[in-house]
């Protein structure tokens, strides 16, 4: 059916992962006439990819279900993402949604629209756990100067914390020849930088013989790609060689984003982590040997099942004992159907909030420390399309955010630059240009 007219408006919760499916699901709306919209403009179908990490993921997407509902009664509204896989009765209970469609029918939407009227009960369209397989290609285009390039998705893990591999299915991913295909369509889209993304992007290869280090390896020499960043990847999978190969490479930035969680063994394993504090602190001794100037990320959740206080102080000093750039606090929620639930010691939210915001001031300290020991080096920055106060940011290859005053000509741009003071809003000020 042919849609030429009719509008489309779409909004993403959550991860990068989410963000690069959305724009391939916004392409398929395309196909068949659909003029995108902003989301809060009157447009005749909605959708919202949603997230559900957390309580507050899924808060927040009933929030904006609302919305999509309120601003224009006659639309269609169609809510996808994890937290339809996961819950789709629950949001089939909002007033206003037409259809929940699950992890893979959400790639297929334009064929489940009929002629856009109004469904007269929820229907709701998933997919058995057990049943999903199939991958689907994505990258995100549009409105950001950099993209998210979708590589893997699925996990195998089952940490005991996390909900996510019931809502999207084992570990798969396409061919390393395939993905460079689609790397080459997001340069031709005038990208420079490709940001890699997926549930456990280290896990590439499981589902077609091939490695992740391989897949690195091709990506470099794709034909205009000035920048390759790596998305979040597990500590046991991020090999030395995959370190040695960023510490030489004029492609993959200097960035890491690694997840611990926890940073005592003894909740480690309660959260069934694959990996110690030993394993980590090697980690990132490794990078700082090789790739001293190089950003490191961590994700830390604060207050799961079993968290003492002794475990918590533990894993605050040993995050405090490591050279690492920045914090990403998360506070523990707990998650229907998932082990965690049934471990001893329940932490009181109250306490899970502190802990979580010791975190962010560490983070804080962190953060400015890094930045401080880089000032005076040069670097190259990417400036970024969007601004703030007549401001522009740009990042440089080890992460670090400039700030400038916006300058048109200077959008998707790299540009060598003098890193010369951190500003009062905690971003860094440039020469040199």
């Amino acid at each position: 059916m042919n849609y030429k007219g009719k509008k489309a408006a779409f909004y993403t919760l959550g991860c990068k992962l989410n963000f690069s499916e959305t724009s391939t699901i916004a392409g398929s709306f395309k196909e068949v006439g659909f003029d995108r919209v902003e989301f809060d403009e009157k447009a005749d179908v909605y959708v919202i990819n949603t997230c559900s990490v957390t309580n507050q993921g899924d808060k927040a997407s009933r929030n904006i279900i609302r919305k999509a509902a309120r601003q224009n009664p006659d639309a269609m509204v169609i809510v996808v993402g994890c937290y339809s896989q996961l819950k789709p009765g629950e949001i089939s209970h909002i007033e206003g949604v037409d259809m929940v469609l699950g992890t893979q029918e959400k790639f297929h939407i334009p064929a489940y629209l009929g002629n856009l009227e109004k469904r007269q009960t929820t229907e709701i369209k998933t997919t058995r756990l057990a049943d999903i397989k199939s991958y689907h290609k994505a990258f995100s285009w549009g409105d950001r100067t950099r993209s998210f390039l979708k590589i893997q998705d699925g996990c195998d893990y089952y940490c005991s914390f996390c909900t996510i591999p019931f809502a999207r299915g084992k570990s798969r991913n396409d061919s390393i020849t395939n993905t460079v295909v689609e790397a080459k369509k997001v340069i031709d889209k005038g990208f420079k930088e490709i940001i890699l993304t997926g549930v456990n992007i280290g896990d590439f290869g499981k589902s077609t013989g091939e490695t992740f280090y391989d897949l690195l390896k091709a990506l470099e020499k794709v034909k205009g790609l000035k920048r390759l960043r790596l998305g979040s990847i597990e500590p046991n999978l991020l090999k030395n060689e995959i370190i040695e190969l960023v510490a030489n490479s004029k492609v993959i930035m200097p960035h890491f984003h690694i997840p611990l969680q926890a940073g005592s063994n003894e909740v480690l394993e309660l959260m069934k982590r694959k990996y110690n504090t030993e394993l980590f602190g090697q980690r990132v001794k490794q990078i700082r040997e090789i790739v001293p100037h190089a950003f490191i990320g961590v994700d830390v959740i604060a207050g799961t099942n079993g968290e003492t206080q002794e475990f918590f102080q533990k894993s605050y000093n040993f995050l405090n004992s490591l050279e690492i750039s920045q914090l990403h606090a998360f506070t523990y929620s707990e998650r229907s159907g998932t082990k965690a639930l049934r471990i001893p010691g329940v932490v009181e939210v109250a306490e899970r909030k502190n802990r979580t915001q010791k975190y962010i001031n560490l983070s804080e300290k962190k953060l400015r420390a890094f930045y401080e020991k880089q000032l005076g080096t040069t670097h190259t920055v990417l400036f970024e399309a969007q601004q703030n106060k007549n401001k522009m940011m740009g990042f440089t290859e080890n992460y670090i955010k400039v700030e400038i005053p916006f300058t048109e000509n200077l959008i998707n741009q790299i540009k060598r630059v003098k890193l010369k003071s951190v500003l009062p809003d905690g971003n860094v000020d440039i020469e040199n240009i």
